[in-house]
């Protein structure tokens, strides 16, 4: 009986195989490389999307709560917004729940801002000085709107960054005038830099008195009294953030009649993470599937190129089967080839897919996110799938009668 060759012997025999057909096994390991480049590069940019995210949720801090004008249902059917979340709303909710520390009003509308002879499109709110607190802003020059401003219901306006160096370039700004329909604005202050918020830019936006939104811009409803886009909520602080909702949440209903559904709703940051997170969760696994199915047509082209091999060196598997190797050493062998090209295949793909997640990172707001353990789960998968796939045609190897081989010298 024949002894078994070593294991280290067999290796390098895989090796040698491959290195004599340096073209054919390269075309085999291309479709290893581009399956796990496209899983790393679709998984890294998936997860890149999902830290954005929450990475701009969590810049709204952690205690705050927004109210919102409609119930979900209502909303995601897009019907219009019902105008139920009046100022009273608000003032009601800073007098009578007890976890809440300050609240901010807010009007929203889609404007035209001039200066001079330009013009930009712009997010017009209407706030109170309390927004600035609430929400996390900072300025960046001059002073934000003052109670004084609120209450007289001043003309004055302070310009998001971005809109500030499109309409007012050169210079400083401030006490410069723009203009909102046919009204007029002097610019107090200019905020810092905040960055997109769920794909809205919040350095576009310009911040005018509530009162004089109210006043100039968008009107008193005879019907409803003002009418709020949103009511931003600072709980007083992380453990309250439950109490506030649920306090507010019936307060609202108190004021509002309700007896079934209601027509407003009270989210939380946590509230927004737990739904951006199964958003970008879905996104991530279907992308990654999608680079799973690349990694499966290469480990099916790497199963039909060994059949072709094997096809191709059967004389070679007859006269070592006649020269005493066992069966077992044929198919090691041809697995070990199978091997050595789906894992090689895998640590070039992996090492494309990270560069083009970096590239990513560096051309777009989505941050790198691809950690060491994907890329070595994604190497090990390529390994097995080479495996899984070099079993067929090395079992068809091993099974060449040695006789019917050497028939064909």
């Amino acid at each position: 009986m024949s002894a078994r060759l070593p294991l280290g012997e067999t290796v390098a025999m895989a090796l040698g195989a491959l290195s004599s057909n340096r073209l054919r096994s390269a075309l085999t390991m291309l479709g290893i490389v581009i399956g796990n480049a496209s899983v790393i590069t679709l998984v890294g940019v998936g997860k890149g999307a999902q830290n954005l995210a929450e990475g701009q949720l969590s810049s709204l801090g952690a205690n705050v709560l927004f109210v919102v004008p409609g119930n979900n249902d209502t909303r995601r059917r897009g019907i219009d917004t019902p105008k139920t979340l009046v100022l009273e709303d608000s003032q009601a909710i800073v007098e009578q729940v007890p976890s809440v520390r300050q609240v901010a009003p807010q009007i929203t509308l889609g404007e035209t801002v001039r200066a001079r002879d330009l013009s930009a499109n712009a997010t017009v709110s209407g706030i109170t000085p309390n927004f600035l607190k609430v929400r996390r802003f900072e300025m960046a020059q001059g002073r934000f709107i003052s109670a004084e401003d609120l209450g007289a219901a001043h003309s004055v306006a302070v310009l998001g960054p971005d809109i500030a160096q499109r309409l007012l370039p050169g210079g400083s700004p401030l006490g410069k005038e723009v203009r909102i329909r046919d009204q007029s604005f002097e610019v107090i202050g200019i905020m810092a830099a905040k960055g997109a918020f769920l794909g809205q830019n919040q350095d576009d936006a310009v911040y005018v008195p509530l009162s004089t939104m109210v006043s100039r811009l968008s009107g008193r409803d005879p019907t409803y009294g003002t009418s709020l886009s949103f009511i931003s909520v600072e709980a007083k602080n992380e453990d309250s953030i439950s109490a506030a909702k649920f306090q507010i949440t019936n307060l609202l209903r108190l004021r509002h009649k309700i007896l079934r559904e209601d027509d407003f709703a009270v989210r939380s940051q946590k509230d927004a993470l737990s739904i951006v997170g199964t958003i970008t969760g879905g996104l991530t696994l279907m992308l990654g599937a999608i680079g799973a199915i690349s990694l499966l047509v290469g480990g099916i082209g790497i199963m039909n190129i060994m059949l072709v091999s094997v096809s191709e060196r059967t004389q070679e598997i007859g006269l070592r089967k006649a020269l005493g190797a066992r069966s077992n050493d044929v198919l090691l062998q041809f697995l070990v080839e199978a091997l050595v090209v789906s894992s090689l295949g895998g640590l070039i793909g992996s090492g494309l897919g990270v560069g083009a997640v970096m590239a990513v990172a560096a051309f777009t707001p989505l941050p790198a996110a691809i950690g060491l353990g994907s890329v070595i789960s994604t190497v090990l998968l390529s390994g097995s799938i080479g495996l899984f796939f070099g079993v067929v045609p090395a079992r068809r190897a091993s099974q060449l009668d040695p006789i019917v081989a050497l028939r064909r010298l």
